[in-house]
């Protein structure tokens, strides 16, 4: 049974919902302790237990742990609640059992434009290309990109939008906004027009400049251009976040071109979904956390994010070498027609390229099973290995056939990763969550709907990892602060009513590989803006989101 709700007449009362009897974890660090929570105009207020308030709603949380609203620091929901995020290939309950994900586990606010890739700024004369690096990119039919990020959040229709959005600035949808997919380095007016689009949606609210530094074009650009766009982030006084130029075999190189990059430009580095992938990299978080501590000892400002999971999930022509993708989309897929460019993928495959990540090479093709494929649902769920071997076929002919009847949109789960490298990453002190969510219909990852309530369940009360008052500060307060999210991530007196109750000692994950949406258990009442988005587990119909402007 989820909390108790009852109502009290509305004449005239002084809180619009009193919640009761609960123990509140109010999102620093600090030890449980029990209050009472009175949230009026969408605002806390912290009382002492038993304070008699009326309210027009009252939750009975005898029994339960209040804490913050849950911060995602790492999605790609990007254009769930964009009016054009439809298409051929989807369908109006898929996308709003996607959007429900997330606050079914206590999220009530998304950082979105990760990985170098974000709806906006767009210069109208490389909107059709940009068109299409977002499609194959998120998936979700006829996605287009807004001019600027005031665009980015008038697109986002309050109807559809269930939880709270904030977007970084993509260095990729910035590269190929202004020059294209070309591999070269920038011209100077160029960088200066990045630069000067970068400084303007900073100004208007986005949160900060990311990078996807193996996905094209951002696996163009060289250290000194992302030095350049970092400086700007810097005097906004918000965050570089990157995923690095490889997670695998060369992680220590790439951590080390992340922090100098920070060194020089003065920006906040936060480590995008911090992982030693690979089976050469196994165990390299005994060195790469301390080097992260380190830094920060030595006056660095790094964080950085996790995921509770030992598989990641991406898209799928990421895992070819990456000259395959130059010029673009369209490119891409004229050049995978041809067996001597087919021929060249196996042999980089097999033997490396300077600089590339090589997933596969560092893994295999057993590893790495399909999540989503409009063009081909049966392939959903399996492993790439097998559905070539079954059409007797090597593997990265079955991926070029695949992407082409795709049209590029493919994402994969690649099973990468050692559990006591992701166990050393939760723990750390420098971590924060985040899901890396990629919310696409089919069977994605299921990360997008359970972890928030697998750190909490899993490996905070099962395996003892993390203590409660400690996973919900990685989940709200650290990220919060990280991100300058004011009033949020918090609970005092003040703060915006963005509230989770939860059963601590049943808090648990439900989704599985096999069944990715499955909701949480444990997950009683969460309240959205001073409002209850989800009762007794259930969705209400509330939809409180808005977009977040981070000044």
């Amino acid at each position: 049974m989820g909390a108790a709700v009852t109502r009290t007449p509305t004449a005239g009362p002084p809180a619009d919902l009193l919640l009761r009897g609960g123990t509140l974890v109010d999102g620093t660090g600090a030890a449980a302790r029990p209050a009472d929570l009175a949230v009026t105009g969408g605002l806390v207020t912290v009382l002492p237990p038993g304070t008699a308030v009326a309210a027009a709603e009252t939750v009975d949380a005898t029994g339960r742990v209040v804490t913050p609203g849950f911060v995602d620091v790492h999605t790609h929901s990007d254009a769930l609640a964009a009016p054009f995020c439809g298409g051929a290939h989807t369908d109006g309950d898929a996308l709003e059992e996607l959007r429900l994900a997330p606050l079914l586990q206590g999220v009530t606010t998304e950082i979105s434009g990760n990985c170098g890739i974000s709806l906006f700024p767009a210069l109208p004369g490389r909107l059709s290309e940009l068109a299409g690096h977002l499609r194959v990119s998120f998936g979700l039919g006829p996605v287009r990109p807004a001019e600027e990020f005031t665009d980015f959040a008038a697109g986002q229709r309050p109807d559809l939008r269930r939880t709270h959005l904030a977007s970084l600035v993509g260095h990729g949808t910035l590269r190929a906004g202004v020059m294209g997919f070309e591999d070269r380095p920038p011209r100077p007016h160029e960088l200066a027009l990045m630069c000067e689009l970068l400084d303007r949606a900073l100004g208007q609210g986005a949160a900060g400049l990311s990078t996807g530094l193996i996905y094209p074009p951002g696996v163009y650009a060289d250290t000194e251009e992302i030095v350049a766009l970092a400086k700007v982030a810097a005097r906004h006084r918000k965050p570089y976040v990157t995923h690095l130029r490889d997670e695998m075999s060369q992680v220590e190189k790439a951590l080390e071109e992340a922090l100098e990059i920070a060194v020089r430009s003065g920006a906040a580095l936060q480590v995008s979904h911090h992982k030693t992938a690979g089976r050469h990299a196994w165990g390299a978080t005994l060195r790469t956390l301390p080097r992260l501590e380190q830094a920060r000892a030595d006056g660095v400002d790094v964080l950085c994010d996790v995921y509770p999971y030992t598989a990641g999930s991406t898209v799928l022509h990421a895992m070819l070498p990456p000259w395959t993708s130059e010029g673009g989309p369209a490119a891409l897929l004229e050049r995978l027609r041809g067996q001597e460019v087919r021929d060249r993928i196996r042999y980089d495959i097999e033997n490396g390229v300077e600089g590339w990540e090589n997933t596969v090479g560092n893994g295999g093709w057993d590893l790495i099973s399909v999540a989503a494929a409009p063009a081909r649902r049966p392939a959903e769920g399996r492993r790439i290995a097998d559905l070539a071997a079954e059409r007797g076929a090597d593997p990265v002919d079955y991926v070029c056939d695949l992407l082409l009847d795709a049209r590029g949109e493919v994402t994969i789960i690649s099973h990468s990763m050692r559990e006591d490298d992701v166990r050393r990453v939760l723990a750390s002190p420098l971590s924060m969550i985040g899901s890396d969510g990629v919310p696409k219909p089919g069977r994605p990852h299921p990360r997008w709907a359970g972890s928030f309530a697998r750190v909490l369940g899993h490996y905070g009360r099962a395996q003892g990892l993390l203590p409660l008052e400690l996973a919900v500060h990685k989940m709200t307060g650290l990220p919060a602060a990280r991100f300058r999210l004011a009033g949020r991530g918090v609970v005092r007196d003040g703060a915006v009513a963005d509230l989770v109750v939860l059963d601590p000692d049943t808090v648990l994950d439900g989704a599985t590989f096999e069944q990715p949406l499955l909701p949480p258990v444990g997950v009683d009442t969460v309240v959205v803006a001073g409002r209850v988005a989800v009762r007794d587990g259930r969705p209400t119909g509330v939809r409180a989101g808005e977009v977040v402007r981070v000044r």
